[in-house]
C-alpha cells in the first residue's frame, strides 16, 4: 500500500530523516484524532444506551474500549509514513504483513471483548449462572478467538497452517482420549450451568442420594445429606441420573387415609368425607381436591383424602398436615366415630372330655381379638 498524493510537493524535501519528522508528525496527528473520534463515539453510544430502544448501544461501547492504544498509535505511523512517502527499513512485502498482523490483532480484540459482552448478556438472561460454569465458557471462546487470529498471521506470513492443524488435531485426539473423564465433567459442568438443572441450595434426590446442593465445581458436584454428611458426585454421573428437584415444586399432592371401625353406622360414615373436606378447607395455603370412602379394608372402613399445598416448603406441609389429623380426630371424637386400630381374631377351643375314638362334639370356640404388638 503506498499513498502519494504528496509526493510530487517540492515543500517537502527528499532526505530520509525530514520524510521521516513529517511522517510522525502526520501519525501523531492522525493517532490523536482517531482516539478524539472513539471517544466522541464511545460517549454518544453511552447518551444513546440510556435511551429506552437501543440495547445494542452500550455494547457497541464496551467493544470500542478494547481498542488498543499501542496497535493504535503503530497504525497512525505506518499511515504518516504511507502519507509522505518515508522510505520503510523493510520491503513492501515485509509492510504488508505488519499490517495484516497488527489489524487481525486489533479485530482480535473486539471480538474477544464482544463474546465477553455477549456471554455476560446471554447468561443474564437466562438467570445467574456459577461462576465457575462463566469463567470457563469465557475462557474457551477467548481460547478459541486467540487460535484462529495466530493462525490467521501465520497463514499471512507463509507458514503452512495445513501440517500445523492437522498435527494440532491429532494431538488433540490423543489429549482427548487421555483425558476423556476429566473433559466429559468438564462439558457436563458447562452444561449445568448453562441448562441449569439445579442451584446451589436447591434440594435434590436422585438414586439413594437426598440433600441440598453445596456447590458445583468443574468436575463435581458436592451435596450435604440428610444426614449431615457431605457427598461428592462426579458432574458426569449426576446428569444420568433422574433428579428430583424439590426446590422449584410450585405446589404438593398430598394423598392421606382415614381408617374407622366397621361399627359406625351408616349416616355417620357418610358424614366423615364432609368432616375430613372441613379440616383441609380450614387450613391455609391449602386447595381441597377430593375425600371419598375408597375401600372396605381387612377391619376398617378406609376414606382417601386428596388436597394441595401451596408451598414447596416441607415443614410447612408437615404443620398443616398434624393440624388436619388433629382436627378429623377432634371431629370423630365429638361423633362418636371411633378410630380402627389393626387386630387379630384368635378362636380357642376348650378341651372336653370323650371316650377315645368318639366324634368331638360341635360346639363353638371363644373368639378375642388381639391386637398386633407395638
Amino acid at each position: 500500500m503506498h499513498i502519494d498524493w504528496l509526493s510530487g510537493i517540492p515543500v517537502i524535501p527528499e532526505h530520509p530523516l525530514l520524510l521521516w519528522a513529517f511522517a510522525l508528525t502526520a501519525g501523531a496527528v492522525l493517532f490523536f484524532a482517531l482516539s478524539a473520534a472513539l471517544r466522541i463515539a464511545r460517549t454518544r453510544l453511552q447518551r444513546r444506551a440510556e435511551m429506552p430502544g437501543h440495547p445494542l448501544a452500550r455494547s457497541l461501547s464496551e467493544v470500542l474500549r478494547r481498542t488498543n492504544s499501542v496497535l493504535l498509535l503503530i497504525l497512525s505511523l505506518l499511515i504518516g509514513a504511507e502519507i509522505v512517502g518515508a522510505p520503510l527499513p523493510w520491503s513492501g512485502r515485509n509492510a504488508q504483513h505488519l499490517w495484516f498482523v497488527l489489524v487481525t490483532l486489533q479485530l482480535a480484540l473486539w471480538f474477544d471483548r464482544a463474546l465477553d459482552v455477549g456471554l455476560a448478556h446471554a447468561l443474564a438472561a437466562r438467570g445467574q449462572a456459577s461462576t465457575v460454569t462463566a469463567t470457563l465458557f469465557r475462557f474457551l471462546l477467548r481460547t478459541l478467538v486467540a487460535v484462529i487470529a495466530l493462525l490467521a498471521m501465520l497463514d499471512n506470513l507463509g507458514v503452512n497452517i495445513t501440517a500445523l492443524v492437522a498435527s494440532l488435531g491429532i494431538g488433540g485426539v490423543a489429549v482427548a482420549l487421555a483425558v476423556q473423564t476429566i473433559l466429559s465433567d468438564l462439558f457436563a459442568s458447562i452444561s449445568i450451568g448453562l441448562d441449569k438443572p439445579f442451584e446451589a441450595g436447591d434440594f435434590i434426590v436422585f438414586g439413594q442420594v437426598a440433600g441440598s446442593i453445596e456447590h458445583v465445581g468443574l468436575k463435581t458436584t458436592r451435596i450435604r445429606s440428610l444426614g449431615g454428611e457431605q457427598i461428592v458426585c462426579s458432574n458426569t454421573e449426576l446428569l444420568k441420573q433422574t433428579i428430583q428437584n424439590y426446590k422449584r415444586m410450585q405446589q404438593r399432592r398430598i394423598v392421606f387415609t382415614v381408617r374407622i371401625t366397621y361399627m359406625t353406622a351408616v349416616d355417620e360414615a357418610a358424614a366423615v368425607p364432609g368432616l375430613i373436606r372441613g379440616q383441609i378447607e380450614r387450613q391455609p395455603e391449602t386447595r381441597y381436591d377430593r375425600a371419598h370412602l375408597a375401600r372396605f379394608g381387612e377391619n376398617a372402613l378406609e376414606y382417601e383424602a386428596v388436597y394441595y399445598v401451596m408451598t414447596a416448603d416441607y415443614n410447612r406441609y408437615m404443620d398443616i398436615q398434624q393440624e388436619i389429623n388433629l382436627g378429623v380426630m377432634r371431629e370423630l371424637d365429638a361423633r362418636g366415630i371411633a378410630l380402627a386400630l389393626p387386630e387379630r381374631v384368635v378362636r380357642v377351643a376348650a378341651p372336653s372330655s370323650r371316650e377315645p375314638g368318639s366324634p368331638a362334639p360341635a360346639r363353638p370356640g371363644t373368639a378375642f381379638a388381639i391386637p398386633p404388638a407395638p
